[in-house]
């Protein structure tokens, strides 16, 4: 199923089979978006592999939603250098830049307010931090309304 996935320029971010035998396959495009016609094509697939007459199933297939927490590293890697919401284990909820993401870790660059020596009033600075992925609950894509 992976080089199905990968010929359409999709790859899997989670697959999940019901006690029922629903299973529900989420993929990512790899570049740009997963559209209709890949969800079709990768049904397809899928159906092509297990027959529904041997196995009764339900399939669906469908893209990683903007407003789901990242599961892959691939899902990170594509987010470097663009806006990401994080939640710290701890509540701690930080909005920034990825800059970086690994295995262990992720490095954001976000503003916050800080007492600056020799000044009254706390001013807003850069910060570049890294985050241990063991102290992170989510990351997902930071979405804007203007």
């Amino acid at each position: 199923m992976e080089e199905a996935v990968a010929a359409r320029g999709c790859f899997i971010v989670d697959a999940q089979v019901s006690r029922d035998n629903d299973v529900l396959l989420t993929v990512e495009s790899a570049e740009g978006t997963v559209d209709m016609d890949d969800c079709v094509a990768l049904s397809e697939s899928f159906q092509a592999i297990f027959d529904r007459d041997e196995e009764d199933y339900s399939l669906t297939v469908s893209s990683a939603g903007l407003d789901q927490p990242f599961k892959v590293l691939r899902q990170f890697l594509k987010a470097v250098g663009s806006e990401v919401e994080v939640l710290l284990k701890g509540g701690r909820k930080i909005v920034g830049t990825l800059v970086a993401a690994g295995e262990d870790s992720i490095t954001l660059s976000y503003q916050a307010k800080e007492a600056v020596e020799g000044k009254k009033k706390k001013e807003t600075v850069t910060k570049e931090e890294a985050f241990p992925l063991a102290e992170v609950n989510s990351v997902k894509p930071h979405i804007k309304f203007e």
